[in-house]
């Protein structure tokens, strides 16, 4: 996408979010400007440089031209919608598991317990690597068999969903190349066997209901965190809500919205790669605002292979840069981040 087209839709943006509806104590401040990557772009160098002062800055930047139609795009929201409309006691049918494969309800999720009075505003679904129970592989923490609504109550969405979840995978795959490059590394580094070869890649629709946030009172649709893993790729609806904080160390701390562009992927790092990269990449807290309306967005989390171990890779350590973390095999790290911040199973049965 040409640069111009960019900032122009960033300003159309901005100047949306100035009409949508904002109330509570923490109005607005400032719209973030995020490096744009053209997937499409031949001049690889380019892009690199691109990524590379995005991962420096604060980890998080827009993906463009990267192969999934917006009409593809525009009918897994239009299947995500379906099942959020579904009563509750038929979401409940397909309560997530314990390998985090199905329906998560409101308030289930808790990602900032120091400062929300409550769980999250918001309600998902996790679609996993589908592993079927009879397969050794199935015993990983993260493996496991998806759980679909009834194909006579949706016709249609499981198909979308894995359909998506294939198409975004690549996507990753090529956003890890250049990532990659940018940490002096060989192109292909990330596409070893044993780190992206069998990966956790977990597709987790969000939808985030009518309700006003407001920070003063701890209500949040999603309180700030930074993601557990490797690569984050989001869609979202043209409603703002996402914001980021460049300096989570700032008194106070500064949040920025980010603009939703039509068709782009918002791109963050996690901290599992920020560890990896011995902190030279950042990996960024952000939180989502409600501001009263109905919003949705496609968040599509991507980790390295559950053996992976992840160590300080050698490109990011010297003599004056000794690792700053001893090495954690992937599983083990996420395991305890999942279990950090999601109720207990045992409380839906009560």
């Amino acid at each position: 996408m040409p640069k111009l087209a960019t900032k122009r839709r960033q300003k159309d943006q901005k100047k949306k979010m100035e009409n949508q509806k904002q109330t509570g104590p923490e109005a607005p401040i400032k719209v973030s400007t995020l490096n744009c990557i053209n997937l499409s772009n031949p001049d690889i160098h380019h892009s690199v440089s691109l990524l590379k002062q995005a991962c420096l800055d604060c980890g998080f930047f827009y993906v463009v031209n990267h192969g999934i139609s917006q009409e593809f795009m525009d009918e897994v929201f239009v299947q995500s919608k379906k099942f959020f409309d579904l009563p509750l006691d038929e979401k409940m049918k397909v309560l997530r598991s314990e390998k985090h494969r199905g329906y998560t309800p409101l308030l289930d999720e808790h990602l900032d317990l120091e400062n929300q009075v409550h769980g999250d505003y918001k309600e998902g679904y996790y679609i996993g690597v589908n592993v079927p129970e009879n397969d050794p592989e199935s015993e990983k923490p993260f493996n496991g068999r998806n759980v679909w609504p009834a194909s006579g109550v949706l016709p249609g969405w499981r198909e979308t969903m894995e359909k998506f979840h294939h198409e975004a995978l690549e996507v990753v795959k090529e956003v890890a190349r250049i990532i990659a490059l940018a940490l002096d590394l060989e192109v292909d580094f990330f596409d070893k066997p044993d780190i992206l070869g069998k990966p956790i890649a977990i597709l987790r629709l969000l939808h985030y209901e009518g309700k006003i946030s407001d920070p003063s009172k701890g209500i949040y649709g999603a309180g700030a965190h930074s993601d557990f893993g490797f690569v984050t790729l989001l869609a979202t609806d043209d409603v703002m809500g996402l914001q980021i904080c460049r300096d989570k160390d700032a008194k106070p701390q500064i949040w920025e919205y980010v603009t939703p562009i039509k068709g782009a992927f918002i791109v963050n790092l996690g901290d599992m790669l920020e560890r990896w990269s011995n902190c030279i990449f950042k990996s960024t807290l952000h939180r989502v605002l409600g501001n009263g309306q109905d919003r949705y967005s496609i968040a599509y989390f991507v980790e390295p292979n559950h053996d992976c171990l992840v160590e300080c890779l050698p490109t990011c350590k010297s003599e004056n840069n000794p690792p700053k973390f001893p090495p954690i095999r992937c599983s083990t790290y996420l395991s305890q981040r999942y279990k950090d911040t999601h109720a207990d199973l045992n409380a839906y049965n009560k």
